[in-house]
């Protein structure tokens, strides 16, 4: 499941809409431009010009001297260019790839470059940057040049391939919660098939996507927009990217803005309970809200999430008709009540699905679950995602030797909803590529203040892993939005907006190093 360690919302909503021209979910977009400060204040200097390569490496002057050759974008908005990177930064002078970048100039005098990442691991910053005008407020559109890049793996970036959009299909279609013999080795084999997949068609490339060789793509990418310290907004997946940048890089650190926080200490297990507690609390609380208005689920929020529950196992035994060539399978119809967790704007439509679905028409849900995928009604992709999240997740969190059914025992005990699902989602136990890292703590110190928020029921990144981030961090502040929903950025509080463009703007934090804002 993308959620995984943080699906890319935005990226799903308002980026797509302006980079494809149509909508792939049917998402209520965020409101721009709502966050205003006052009049008097104007953004201050930021350093410019700092082309040197980290200290104590070699070989690395010729990508950090580099100068972007701008020019016209497919998505018709803002500037292109190719960025240059090696494959491996412990060998400069091998293999190298390009790195796909979208500026959207600032609309005023700029202070710098903000450059942003929607999530994943998977998720385009190049379509999600095109969509400047609602993933950012008015005043930070005058004032910085909206940057993404794709992150390599990603998009047009070198992407990572595994399978045909049939065989995806197939593996999204699979049951999510085996707990026969035979149901776990066809899970089993499901994920080693993706992995050897990803081995035969991925290249040298698919052991240099892990996180860390994209915050050193991230500091080249700083570099050659000219600014000396990073600026920055990363939401989901994004705040593990800007955590670890801010590991490797503490003396380039700007304005960075973790939104929905990911720590990069958390194991595979902790990331699994984790969000299976947070989509046990949205679930929940979409429940709650559908008996609130005359729930035709059930009076009563247990009865709510029986009924779901319920119809999730009898498509288990018998899948029903639905819509652009599949079949509403447990697996598709779990991956479209997710879809629905991450927006309570989306929380009316799931429940009409459901009643749908009882009624035997698994179309409407079948949808929800296309949309979580990115998969369009001609059977096409939108992007690599799918791909790409376990590609960088295996290599971040490897998890070599872990057992998914004792992991479910586990985790169902704490999240009795979707516990078993999450437990089994990870293909890394079968990934065919080693990796030796080991999660930990960063405290990122020497760099400048970080400012972190985090939303009070978010499913996907809950709140105490922003506190977690907070309190491990030598420098930082906490924004704490009270609220459903992942992510708290434009996302229709203002008191979270004021507060983030104020500290891009001028460097000031929350008095006190934190501020609660309700919903």
């Amino acid at each position: 499941m993308r959620s995984r360690v943080g699906r890319p919302r935005s990226l799903r909503t308002s980026a797509r809409r302006v980079a494809a021209g149509s909508a792939v979910a049917a998402v209520l977009l965020p409101v721009a431009g709502c966050s205003l400060l006052e009049p008097d204040v104007q953004p201050t200097g930021l350093t410019t010009g700092d082309r040197t390569p980290p200290e104590g490496t070699t070989g690395l002057e010729p990508f950090y001297e580099q100068t972007l050759e701008w020019g016209a974008c497919e998505q018709g908005t803002g500037e292109c260019a190719q960025l240059e990177v090696p494959v491996d930064y412990d060998e400069p002078d091998g293999q190298t790839i390009e790195i796909a970048v979208l500026r959207v100039p600032s609309k005023q005098d700029a202070a710098g470059s903000l450059v942003v990442n929607p999530g994943g691991p998977g998720g385009s910053g190049v379509e999600y940057a095109a969509a400047a005008d609602v993933i950012v407020s008015g005043q930070i559109r005058d004032h910085f040049d909206v940057v993404g890049f794709d992150p390599r793996g990603v998009g047009r970036s070198a992407p990572v391939d595994c399978l045909d959009d049939a065989d995806l299909d197939d593996y999204l279609a699979k049951d999510p919660t085996p707990d026969t013999d035979e149901e776990k080795a066809e899970d089993v084999q499901d994920k080693t098939d993706l992995a050897e997949g990803c081995v035969a068609k991925g290249g040298e490339v698919l052991e240099h996507v892990s996180t860390a060789d994209a915050a050193r793509d991230m500091d080249v990418l700083r570099a050659t927009l000219g600014d000396g310290k990073l600026t920055y907004l990363g939401k989901s997946y994004g705040t593990y990217l800007g955590t670890t940048y801010a590991e490797l890089f503490p003396d380039r650190v700007g304005r960075l803005v973790l939104d929905g926080v990911i720590p990069p200490d958390l194991t595979g297990e902790e990331v699994a309970i984790g969000q299976a507690k947070g989509f046990d609390t949205a679930t929940k609380a979409w429940a709650q809200d559908c008996v609130d208005d005359s729930c035709p689920l059930g009076d009563s929020v247990d009865d709510v999430v029986r009924s779901m529950q319920e119809q999730l196992e009898e498509l288990d035994q018998q899948p029903l008709p639905a819509t652009a060539g599949i079949e509403l399978t447990e697996g598709w119809a779990t991956w479209g009540i997710a879809q629905a967790m991450y927006d309570q704007g989306m929380w009316s439509q799931l429940t009409d699905a459901l009643v749908s679905a009882r009624d035997g028409d698994g179309g409407p849900l079948s949808e929800l679950g296309r949309a979580y995928a990115g998969r369009d009604a001609n059977g096409g992709y939108a992007s690599n995602l799918l791909e790409a999240l376990p590609a960088v997740n295996c290599l971040d969190r490897p998890e070599k030797g872990s057992d998914p059914e004792a992991l479910a025992v586990r985790a169902s005990k704490v999240a009795p909803i979707w516990g078993r699902a999450l437990a089994y989602e990870s293909p890394c136990p079968q990934w065919a590529v080693d990796s030796d890292h080991v999660p930990h703590e960063v405290d990122a110190k020497g760099a400048d203040p970080i400012l972190v928020v985090g939303t009070t029921r978010d499913p996907a990144t809950p709140y105490e892993w922003a506190q977690r981030l907070h309190d491990q961090l030598a420098d930082s502040a906490l924004v704490t939005h009270e609220g459903d929903g992942h992510t708290a950025y434009m996302r229709q509080n203002d008191c979270v907006d004021k507060a983030v463009d104020r500290y891009w703007l001028t460097g000031e934090l929350p008095e006190g190093g934190e501020l609660t804002c309700e919903e």
